[in-house]
């Protein structure tokens, strides 16, 4: 299955090597979930403040049960600050 993959600000890091603009198409096992994703990448899930499934968000406790479908959209950011 496919997913495309946007992980946001400093996570862009997490993304496989030689993407560009944030965003990489992956290739996903059925059955896979949120979590799976996250760690699959190793990106650090205290920095995960705002996790999207095709723009839904997705609370932290849900992150394990969410299995994600065929052609989904993950996106990630981190905590942002400002002042």
């Amino acid at each position: 299955m496919k997913l495309t993959l946007k992980l946001y600000a400093q996570l862009g890091q997490y993304l496989p090597q030689g993407t560009s603009a944030n965003e990489a198409s992956i290739e996903i096992n059925a059955q896979t979930s949120v979590l799976d994703v996250l760690n699959k990448f190793n990106v650090p899930l205290d920095m995960c403040h705002l996790v999207l499934v095709n723009g839904s968000y997705i609370a932290p406790d849900s992150r394990a049960v969410h299995i994600l479908e065929d052609h989904d959209h993950l996106a990630v950011w981190p905590p942002i600050a400002g002042g």
